[in-house]
C-alpha cells in the first residue's frame, strides 16, 4: 500500500490499484462522481461510511491532479 496523498492510498491488490480512501475499499473516483453530480459531502459520508475529511482529502487529491 502507498499513501499518494493525505488519506488517499493506492495498492494493487485492492481495487485494481485504483486511488481509495485510507484503510476502506471506497474509491476516490465514486466519491467525486457522488459530490459531482450534486449530493452534499454529508450525504457522501453518510452513504459511504466515511469521515467528511475523507471525502475533503478526495476532493484536494483531485484538485492537484
Amino acid at each position: 500500500m502507498t499513501e499518494i496523498a493525505p488519506k488517499i492510498t493506492i495498492d494493487a491488490k485492492i481495487c485494481g490499484g485504483k486511488p481509495v480512501i485510507k484503510g476502506t475499499r471506497v474509491l476516490v473516483e465514486i466519491l467525486l462522481g457522488n459530490i459531482a453530480s450534486g449530493k452534499t459531502a454529508d450525504e457522501v459520508t453518510a452513504e459511504y461510511n466515511i469521515a467528511r475529511e475523507d471525502v475533503l482529502a478526495a476532493i484536494q487529491y483531485a484538485a492537484s491532479m
